[in-house]
């Protein structure tokens, strides 16, 4: 008999934190990326965000970046959505399958040098391709590097699968303390 009640707040326990977590990812429209930039001449990462509600009707659907923070490694110049060359139409974010199959999120983001005003140096991120140019001297060799993503996860699920392990942690030092109560009345 001591085990029912174990079993009925671990069942309530889970039961909570589950439809905390389905509730949130039903109604969940921002999506939160994190990426890297690595070449031979320059590191960085950075953070975006978008309303995955926004997807254009096009062949290859689009959307516009919510919020944007980039920085190269060493540097503390932060690059914003508002630094695109064409903002506010871009940065965007469009859907890429890599070769595993998996889907994942990508930017399509432009954006001139502004820790150093005078220089003629952008760089462009498309997809997994990093590239370094001059907008100046055609001629100039581009850098390449490569560009990773990965999702962040929604800060609620987590929340709420550790509010229902709190609850029921709670719940079992109460069952515990009336059974140690009744036994030293009893």
């Amino acid at each position: 008999m001591k085990l029912v009640p174990q079993l009925v707040l671990a069942a309530a326990s889970l039961t909570l934190g589950l439809v905390t977590v389905d509730s949130k990812s039903v109604s969940a429209a921002i999506i939160n990326y994190a990426f890297t930039v690595e070449s031979m001449e320059k590191k960085g990462n950075g953070f975006f965000s978008f309303d995955d509600s926004t997807f254009s009707n096009e062949v290859n659907p689009v959307a516009t970046i919510n919020s944007l923070s980039f920085q190269f490694d060493g540097d503390s110049t932060v690059y914003t959505e508002q630094d695109d060359n064409k903002y506010p139409e871009f940065p965007l974010v469009f859907q890429t399958t890599s070769l595993t199959g998996q889907t994942n999120f990508a930017l399509d983001y432009l954006f001139n040098d502004k820790s150093n005003p005078s220089s003629s140096i952008s760089y462009e991120i498309i997809g997994e391709d990093f590239t370094i140019f001059s907008r100046t001297s055609p001629d100039a060799q581009p850098i390449l590097g490569k560009v990773s993503y990965t999702q962040v996860p929604e800060p609620t699920p987590v929340v709420g699968t550790l509010f229902a392990c709190s609850l029921g942690w709670m719940m079992k030092r109460k069952v515990t303390s009336m059974k140690s109560l009744k036994s030293k009345l009893g």
